[in-house]
């Protein structure tokens, strides 16, 4: 139950109950949007009860009654769990209007360079990881090419391509979408990346757009850290969203020459605001193995996590 409550993707209250009557008696009160109920638990007066969405937590073979609702398998972890609930709910609601979540504000930053092998990507991840500690924070890795089920030696079923499919089918229901697919490493939500990098190259400015804007209305996330490529089409317009942009460099003047050549850019396309957002950071190279998202985890305590954490530090004075 507290770890429900924790999660920072589920934009609703979570309660839970021992027996059918608590359950009745809070219904008579207050409206249930979604009911997770376990398939023994289930009964007529729940049944004739005004709930919007009603899910049935299998344990594989259930009461052909039932069949009338959507189930999820009971016997798998939590955030799978979670997961498959919201993703029903999203269909549900796929027509409804999104709901205005409140929140205090929230910050995007980016994490770009046109350099490559600056350990960029390990930067964002230990950033996201440092911040998640006490902010809600989602992490959204926009390059072609990121890697993401190779390292972390995982398959995911959905991903950021998906998101992209229901922003352009109008879909009102993306924020149950996202929660449907959100991933977490310790405690750093993030949404698996593309696997093609056409998906990347296809999106266009007005499309990231409409999905920041519904992460920041319909969402509790106070930070959400773009991870971006040089596929992202209007690259400059996304880092102009952005409220601060870390910049990886490197010393050599071959580097030197690319980041004058994007800064000169910037400045013809009268993109000065951009430049002005832009801290270059020299990031410790690190000499940890690991495997899997125990790599991800090892980052914080790497050399590269007390670069982070002092940066960070500074940054908030």
């Amino acid at each position: 139950m507290e770890y429900l409550n924790h999660k920072k993707s589920i934009p609703f209250e979570i309660q839970a109950f021992t027996s059918a009557e608590h359950l009745l008696n809070f219904a008579r009160e207050c409206p249930i949007e979604i009911l997770l109920i376990s398939d023994k638990a289930m009964c007529p007066e729940i049944q004739e009860l005004e709930i919007s969405q009603i899910i049935i937590l299998s344990e594989g073979v259930h009461h052909p009654d039932l069949d009338q609702y959507p189930s999820v398998y009971k016997y798998q972890s939590s955030d799978a769990v979670i997961r498959e609930v919201m993703s029903c709910y999203g269909e549900e609601k796929r027509v409804q209007e999104p709901v205005t979540a409140w929140k205090r504000s929230m910050d995007i930053i980016g994490i770009y360079s046109p350099l490559g092998r600056v350990l960029k990507t390990s930067f964002a991840l230990t950033m996201g990881q440092l911040m998640a500690r006490d902010k809600a924070v989602l992490y959204l890795n926009m390059e072609e090419y990121s890697g993401f089920e190779y390292w972390m030696e995982r398959v995911f079923e959905r991903n950021l391509s998906d998101l992209i499919y229901y922003i352009r089918q109008a879909n009102t229901s993306v924020i149950h979408k996202l929660s449907g697919m959100v991933q977490t490493i310790n405690n750093l939500d993030f949404i698996p990346p593309v696997l093609s990098p056409e998906d990347i190259r296809g999106v266009s400015y007005e499309e990231w757009s409409q999905l920041l804007d519904a992460i920041y209305l319909q969402s509790s996330y106070e930070v959400v850290i773009l991870d971006l490529g040089d596929g992202v089409s209007e690259l400059f317009r996304i880092l102009e969203r952005c409220s601060k942009i870390y910049m990886p460099v490197r010393k050599d003047r071959i580097s030197q020459g690319k980041v004058q050549q994007f800064e000169n850019l910037l400045r013809l396309w009268d993109q000065v605001q951009v430049l002005d957002k832009i801290k270059k950071v020299q990031l410790p190279y690190h000499g940890m193995i690991g495997d899997g998202s125990g790599y991800v985890e090892q980052l914080m305590w790497s050399e590269l996590g007390d670069y982070t954490r002092e940066l960070m530090r500074k940054d908030e004075k």
